[in-house]
């Protein structure tokens, strides 16, 4: 999948095995009652089948929804450890990335870095 995915996007992963017949409106059922988020938001929802050989992206680009697909033919997808008990995991695109290589998450050590945080203003 030689698909470049931005930081500029929030990543969301579903943490159930994923019936791959869904399609857009499915998928979309699914970020509604499962991850409890609007599937409109711009945000960028990955789902991996329960034997984890099969990938589905979803992501709402304004006037459309567009799915990225990928199947492998030997090996599995790495799902991320989850800590929470929600449907659903916030991961970077380094991660997604990461996943769709077939790169192990738990042998990545990332360097210290500045990481700039947005802060809200409240308007009063």
């Amino acid at each position: 999948m030689n698909v470049s995915f931005v930081s500029r996007y929030r990543y969301f992963i579903y943490r159930g095995g994923c019936d791959m017949r869904k399609g857009y409106d499915g998928l979309s059922g699914m970020v509604i009652n499962e991850f409890k988020m609007s599937p409109l938001s711009g945000d960028v929802f990955v789902f991996i089948s329960k034997p984890r050989n099969k990938i589905k992206i979803l992501h709402w680009q304004g006037d459309g929804f567009v799915i990225y697909s990928k199947r492998l033919e030997k090996g599995t997808f790495e799902l991320p450890k989850l800590n929470s008990g929600n449907a659903s995991i916030e991961i970077s695109s380094d991660q997604l990335q990461f996943i769709l290589s077939g790169i192990f998450l738990s042998s990545i050590k990332k360097r210290k870095r500045y990481e700039h945080k947005i802060v809200e203003k409240i308007v009063i």
